[in-house]
């Protein structure tokens, strides 16, 4: 269990960290990341008690085409050019429920964020410049309470209620903002069936309900999304495989901006490697991951290239 319980800590991150863009809400970018929320045994909530560390950083590079209108601070822009890299660390308690079918676990992200935007704005203002960058603190992530349920040794279901606070750094006079002034709210379930050969199938999906930003009367359109991760595993720990995802809109931005650029309904998928190792750092279980996601089709919302790494301590 010592590896399940490794892979906790990215409950509350749903992928950690992996939610800073990109699909059509206002400023073309939202909360997730194509391919970047499913990880490793991401239905499984362990029942040990106990403390799981987990960092992650995901970089991503995207753009959309020039002849697009993007909302933005309450402007329209033409198109937009960005570069982000995103940096959590994620806290994870997991209860001691004893034996059973079921496990709980609760979670909290502290967030850090660089981010570059470039856009052509439509609507003249003095005080906003076509390019923007800032190192900034971004939106908190709360997991008040993830629930696991065990089938068997090789097959576990996890339900999970992921939620963004505002509390990020917001500027609706600059483009670039790493927090996003809204609650999120994120319904997730996810399912992990391992091989018992050191590979799994997991694949996770979650809705995500944004309410309104206040300061530039915009409120962005609910989300569904769905990533799944494959792999076979290696000697000493070691797996490879693959990891997708799927982004979509399914309602329109509200707003009178948002009205102006036909609801901007936005949707996005990709798939690329992932590597995985799960071992001892010192004393301490521990694993490591990275990836790379290509978006291979998009729409209203930059297309381009996110990496990640993450790593894991357990307590």
């Amino acid at each position: 269990m010592k590896k399940r319980m490794c892979a906790i800590a990215a409950i509350g991150a749903a992928l950690g960290g992996g939610h800073f863009a990109a699909h059509a809400t206002e400023g073309g970018v939202g909360r997730p990341i194509t391919g970047q929320q499913v990880f490793s045994n991401a239905g499984i909530v362990p029942p040990e008690p106990g403390w799981v560390a987990q960092f992650s950083s995901i970089y991503y590079k995207g753009d959309m085409g020039g002849n697009r209108a993007v909302p933005i601070v309450g402007n329209v822009g033409a198109g937009i050019d960005m570069k982000v890299s995103y940096n959590i660390a994620n806290l994870t308690r997991v209860w001691g429920t004893g034996p059973g079918g079921w496990s709980y676990a609760s979670a909290i992200g502290l967030p850090l964020q660089y981010t570059k935007v470039q856009t052509s704005l439509t609507t003249v203002r003095r005080d906003i410049g076509n390019s923007d960058d800032s190192t900034q603190f971004a939106d908190m992530l709360f997991t008040p309470i993830a629930a696991g349920y065990h089938f068997s040794k090789t097959e576990h279901l996890s339900l999970s209620l992921p939620i963004y606070a505002p509390t990020g750094s917001y500027d609706p006079n600059r483009l670039a903002n790493a927090g996003q002034n809204v609650w999120t709210f994120m319904p997730t379930v996810a399912y992990t069936r391992l091989d018992g050969k050191g590979g799994e199938f997991s694949v996770l999906s979650a809705l995500e309900f944004y309410t309104r930003n206040n300061d530039t009367d915009y409120k962005s359109g609910t989300l569904f999304r769905i990533d799944a991760l494959w792999t076979v595993g290696l000697k000493n720990g070691w797996s490879v495989g693959a990891v997708g995802g799927w982004i979509e809109q399914i309602s329109d931005d509200s707003s009178p901006l948002a009205d102006r650029v036909g609801g901007f309904r936005g949707s996005a998928f990709g798939i690329g490697p992932v590597v995985n190792w799960g071992g001892k750092l010192g004393n301490l279980p521990g694993s490591f991951s990275a990836r790379w996601v290509p978006d291979w089709t998009t729409d209203n919302r930059p297309k381009g290239n996110g990496f990640s790494l993450s790593f894991v301590l357990q307590f």
